[in-house]
């Protein structure tokens, strides 16, 4: 019944693509997805996502992505520079959404421009239905429900549809190549393609989003799993990369493959799951994998909810609770209290562009090598030293802040690869080196607090508030490995 009721309610969808190729318009006057019968990223109507090599201009305002933390589901909120909204997802069924509800209540947020069913999973859309009638009744609307295709046979479901009918919400079937229009924000469909995979499998034919704002970019990808990854691997490569990364599947074992993880690269993992998932989440196997690759992974059971702002240039973690992110240290944290609020705390800040620095040891590194590769990395972390603190900058320090800077150098004769290194202060916000970055012997670098375009003698944080404290702070540096090598007061 679920299927033939699908059908349907997207038989406008479907009477449009027979008529040819053609961009929808919303309820609000947005535009909806360019609905293709064999839509491929790259076509008029969708940009390719850009690769290491695009030239992207740092855009105006801030993109924040919270993932929330609604136990053993998923809902993730997109807020865009402009004030539209994205709500992938709406948690477990167990309470019709009513979590979700408040989250988006205490922000103001009264119109949810683009419901997206990641797919039909009953702890996706649990809330779907109570989303949609809050925001019809009480609110402002829903513009439109964005759905893979493939129905279930669920209550949670029918009550999906019964509100998707009873307030006659548009609903676009939504595959690869299509769009979801989000001023100033690049949002394209990856997947699933249209011949769907794995024999319908609804993990496998999730709607995978990426989202791309100035230089950061974010990975979404529901619970695709093998065959999901595969496909993705396989279309796009390289382009793949992303700043952040949704882990898929709550952290199951059966997502996040090395090959998969190497391609997208990021700087920063996410995983939704309860803190005493049922199902073991996150696996063992998969927190190993990030952890090989010092990813830093935030876990909303620990962390509760997690925020993350974009500038464009770089993007600030913020999470509900402090607890470790390290991900082999995950489940050291505390589950998130009960009665916490729903306030944030800056954790991490990591640069827009470039990808994690991997910590795998060479294979060729056995284990009698060991010590003499520890001492020669001593050696050489001595060589970098810091030789200026510029803590206060002139006139007020938010408002100055590429003013606001520290000064490191080379010290040795040989050149100093930085990738992955970190810079902190004592309150653990923390900068990362970009990949590749590179110190020459006797070379200077200038790591600013603020935004521009890194050079060869000067790093941009991306913050958006001042780090080093005027009356006295520490500077923490860290080596790829996780040692610290310099820990300096003023």
């Amino acid at each position: 019944m679920s299927r033939r009721r699908l059908l349907s309610l997207l038989a406008v969808v479907t009477l449009v693509v027979l008529a040819g190729c053609a961009t929808i318009p919303s309820d609000g006057g947005q535009q909806g997805p360019t609905i293709e019968t064999n839509g491929d990223i790259g076509s008029e109507n969708n940009e390719t996502i850009p690769d290491g090599e695009s030239t992207v201009t740092t855009p105006e305002g801030n993109l924040t992505v919270h993932m929330l933390n609604v136990g053993q589901g998923s809902s993730t909120l997109i807020i865009g520079p402009t004030g539209e909204t994205i709500l992938i997802d709406s948690g477990d069924w167990r309470d019709d959404g009513a979590d979700v509800i408040d989250y988006l209540e205490a922000r103001g947020i009264t119109r949810i421009d683009h419901l997206v069913t990641s797919h039909a999973d009953a702890d996706h859309i649990g809330g779907h239905a109570g989303v949609i009638d809050h925001f019809e009744t009480d609110g402002d609307g829903v513009g439109a429900v964005y759905d893979p295709g493939i129905a279930a046979g669920s209550a949670t479901y029918e009550s999906y549809l019964d509100a998707i009918e009873e307030h006659d919400v548009t609903l676009y079937q939504t595959q690869a190549g299509d769009s979801i229009a989000i001023e100033d924000v690049e949002a394209q469909v990856l997947a699933p393609p249209d011949d769907y995979l794995a024999n319908d499998d609804r993990n496998e034919n999730s709607l995978v989003i990426h989202l791309q704002f100035g230089s950061s970019s974010f990975l979404l990808p529901g619970d695709g799993e093998t065959e999901s990854e595969e496909y993705l691997v396989e279309t796009y490569g390289s382009e793949l990369n992303s700043t952040v990364l949704a882990v898929g599947h709550h952290g199951s074992q059966s997502s996040t493959s090395d090959v998969f993880l190497d391609t997208v690269s990021p700087r920063v993992a996410l995983i939704s799951s309860a803190y005493d998932s049922q199902y073991g989440h996150p696996h063992e196997e998969v927190l190993s994998r990030l952890d090989q690759r010092s990813i830093p992974t935030y876990w909303t059971g620990t962390h509760g909810h997690v925020r993350l702002t974009s500038n464009g240039s770089a993007v600030t973690v913020a999470t509900q609770q402090d607890a470790p992110s390290r991900a082999s240290a995950l489940r050291d944290g505390e589950p998130v209290s009960d009665d916490a609020d729903g306030g944030f705390t800056d954790r991490l800040v990591v640069p827009a562009t470039g990808s994690a620095a991997p910590s795998t040891p060479d294979d060729s590194t056995s284990e009698d090598d060991t010590s003499d590769s520890a001492e020669s990395t001593e050696d050489t972390n001595t060589t970098l030293a810091i030789v200026e603190i510029h803590a206060d900058a002139d006139g007020n320090d938010n408002e100055n802040l590429n003013d606001e800077y520290v000064v490191l150098e080379n010290t040795g004769e040989t050149t100093l690869d930085l990738s992955g290194w970190t810079v902190a202060d004592s309150a653990d916000h923390t900068y990362t080196v970009p990949d590749g970055f590179k110190l020459g012997a006797g070379e200077r670098v200038t790591i600013h607090s603020g935004s521009g375009t890194d050079t060869e003698t000067d790093l941009y944080w991306g913050r958006s508030t001042a780090v080093w404290n005027n009356g006295g702070d520490t500077v923490i540096v860290t080596d790829a490995s996780g040692t610290v090598v310099i820990e300096e007061s003023y």
